[in-house]
């Protein structure tokens, strides 16, 4: 059985990707609501909830560029057990919040750690090694990075997982993981190929129980149509290899 795949449109870049004109996806309108590019203002966080509501966690949600990656907050919410979360992300997304509770694409794993009494443990795959620096120390004890000079090391993740994961695991990809033949974002990315992240995946899910999946770091759309589709057509080749990867494994 094929996971329900999830579309949530925010800018309009996936009318411009092939990869997601397949009517058995689900399509989320989201370009009505104002108030979510980067920061999720709080009258829009119900909003967003409901049109998720009666969609399962156990799926593969497509959300947008990472401007929206505050969006796997609301997936996890729904998970009613103990679970690993999982990112694969250039960044920590663990900033002290900025504008008191509105939760925002650069501090939402921290606010994850703070309200889902679900969650034991955060494990951040691909982040700039000195980043890692300025993580603020609350949050130490329940996150762990195997940071970008890691990455490209399959065994050494191995050994990684068998000593921090232990629950199921939901997992969210910040495709500025990777590097810019592989995909192309709206921030600055990092050294990961896409074959290289499809074998990290790969083993996870050889390995773990995954509940779900959740994918951003779609492009930006600009004035320039030419750059606007190379973009697109790079990203689309990026999801579409992972949605086919993901379903397969999913299914073994």
């Amino acid at each position: 059985m094929k996971l329900p795949v999830v579309i949530m449109n925010f800018s309009g870049v996936y009318n411009l990707e092939e990869f997601a004109r397949n009517k058995k996806f689900k399509w989320l309108n989201c370009r009505e609501l104002s108030g979510t590019d980067c920061y999720c203002q709080p009258e829009n966080v119900d909003k967003i909830k409901s049109l998720i509501r009666n969609l399962p966690e156990k799926g593969i949600h497509f959300i947008d560029s990472g401007n929206y990656h505050y969006l796997t907050k609301f997936w996890t919410d729904k998970i009613t057990e103990p679970f690993t979360l999982i990112v694969f992300d250039h960044h920590p997304d663990m900033q002290p919040p900025i504008c008191g509770n509105v939760i925002s694409c650069g501090d939402w794993i921290a606010d994850v750690m703070r309200e889902n009494s679900y969650l034991q443990k955060v494990i951040v795959i691909g982040v700039k090694d000195k980043l890692i620096q300025g993580i603020p120390s609350a949050y130490a004890h329940r996150a762990k990075f195997y940071c970008e000079s890691d990455s490209h090391h399959e065994e050494r993740w191995k050994e990684f997982a068998q000593a921090h994961i232990k629950e199921p695991v939901y997992i969210s990809i910040d495709k500025d993981v990777l590097d810019k033949k592989s995909a192309q974002t709206n921030w600055d990315q990092g050294s990961l190929s896409l074959n290289g992240l499809e074998e990290l995946i790969s083993i996870i899910f050889s390995h773990e129980e995954v509940i779900g999946v959740d994918i951003c770091g779609e492009c930006s759309t600009h004035l320039d149509l030419f750059e606007e589709e190379r973009e697109c057509e790079i990203d689309n080749k990026a999801n579409r290899t992972l949605l086919e990867l993901i379903e397969k494994d999913a299914t073994e």
